[in-house]
Order: structure tokens, then C-alpha cells, then sequence
């Protein structure tokens, strides 16, 4: 089965980034995804089955549970898959990346600007308020 009929499942994708985040059990797997996506725990576990037949995930026993976790090597060959095509996406991400730093860069500016709004007077005022 090719990585992207992998991928191509919401239910899939939503485990792998599940865990991207650090290794889980099966039992919370399936929580998360049953609440989610509203499918029973034998769905869950075939979704999980894909994944490590696919070389997606491994499992490890430990006592009762099935500890999951992610196996790069096969994220790393769908990735490289795409490298033909990035040139059709890459110029506007990196043109989206200049604009956010700029922005960041204009509101940072901004804010060494603005003057303090400090309730105490500015020490450098001379004059009297009752003269006013």
C-alpha cells in the first residue's frame, strides 16, 4: 500500500499526529479517536493495524497495554515523494514566512514607540498641576 493511501484517511492522520506528540497506549488511541470521529474501538484498532502494518507505527507490550508510537522511516519516503512538487508551494510559503516577520517587526516597533502610560506623572514634568 503506497503512503499517501495511508494518509489519505482522516482517521489515520489523526492517530500518526496522536504520536507525533510521544508515545501512547491503545486504549488512549481510542479514546481520543473514538470521541472524535464517533467510531467503535474494533474500528479504532484496525486503523492501528493499517498503521503498523504499514511500517507507520510500532507497538511494544508493556503488561496488559500496546504502547504505540511513530515510525519515521516511512513519513520521511512520503515526504520525499512530494519534493517534485514543493516548487509549486514553497515560493508562497516562504513569501508567507517574509510577511509574518515583518509584521512581527513592525508590531515590535510599534511597541518601542508607543509612549508609557504609567499612572505615575513623568518625573520630567516641571510643572505645577495647580498652575494649569
Amino acid at each position: 500500500m503506497h503512503a499517501l493511501d495511508i494518509l489519505g484517511d482522516p482517521v489515520r492522520r489523526r492517530i500518526l499526529e496522536l504520536l507525533a506528540e510521544g508515545e501512547r497506549s491503545a486504549g488512549e488511541i481510542g479514546e481520543d479517536v473514538q470521541r472524535e470521529f464517533g467510531i467503535s474501538q474494533p474500528a479504532v484498532s484496525q486503523h492501528l493495524r493499517v498503521l503498523r502494518e504499514a511500517g507507520f507505527a510500532t507497538v511494544r507490550p508493556e503488561g496488559v497495554r500496546r504502547l504505540y508510537a511513530i515510525a519515521p522511516e516511512p513519513l520521511e519516503n512520503a515526504a520525499a515523494w512530494f519534493d517534485p512538487f514543493r516548487r509549486f508551494w514553497q515560493p508562497h510559503l516562504d513569501a508567507l514566512g517574509t510577511e509574518l516577520a515583518r509584521g512581527r517587526r513592525q508590531r515590535r516597533l510599534a511597541a518601542e514607540e508607543e509612549p508609557q502610560t504609567d499612572a505615575e506623572p513623568d518625573e520630567s514634568d516641571t510643572t505645577d498641576p495647580q498652575e494649569e
